[in-house]
């Protein structure tokens, strides 16, 4: 059976299927095309898996099968394989190890750059604060001069204006 068989089966998506195929690691046959096969001892497999699932315990918790089943077509590694998967690893090995070291190199490259920068920055703000303080004298050396020796009375004519017309028009009283 299918994978889609199966789902319909026990009642669960394809999806589900797989989930469970892949987190638990299950022993599942797989067609010329990588797609799953199930036999009746895997469909008893999963129908167990579903009923604990349903009586409450995790897909995490459910131990995996850790007996694998042999594909058809699949080659068991002789010794001149076993060489050439160590000549890969070893290659696979130094590729990583150029990969760190151009990532170290990146990234002291850039925090070099960034240093340059927040450098450029400190002197730009340095002198802003220099024009900042003398714009701050300039200003105080303007208010010391613009103040007058006498102080400034206002309205001292408007005053007599309102004093006058008070008086004329009670003028005729008296």
């Amino acid at each position: 059976m299918n994978t889609s068989e199966v789902a319909k089966l026990l009642g669960v998506s394809a999806s589900t299927i797989q989930r469970w195929v892949k987190q638990l690691e299950l022993p599942m046959e797989r067609n010329e095309r990588g797609h799953y096969h199930f036999n009746n001892e895997d469909i008893d497999l999963l129908r167990n898996i579903q009923t604990q699932i349903q009586n409450g315990t995790l897909l995490q918790e459910i131990a995996p099968i850790q007996e694998k089943k042999s594909r058809k077509g699949t080659v068991k590694a002789s010794p001149e394989t076993n060489a050439e998967l160590e000549r890969l690893y070893t290659i696979v090995s130094e590729i990583e190890a150029k990969v760190n070291s151009k990532a170290d190199s990146v990234a002291s490259y850039q925090l070099l750059q960034h240093r340059r920068e927040i450098e450029e920055l400190q002197g730009q703000v340095s002198g802003l604060l220099k024009q900042v303080e003398t714009l701050e004298s300039q200003l105080f050396e303007l208010k010391k001069s613009a103040l007058p020796e006498e102080p400034l009375v206002l309205n001292q004519g408007k005053n007599r204006k309102k004093k006058n017309l008070v008086s004329s028009l009670f003028g005729f009283l008296g």
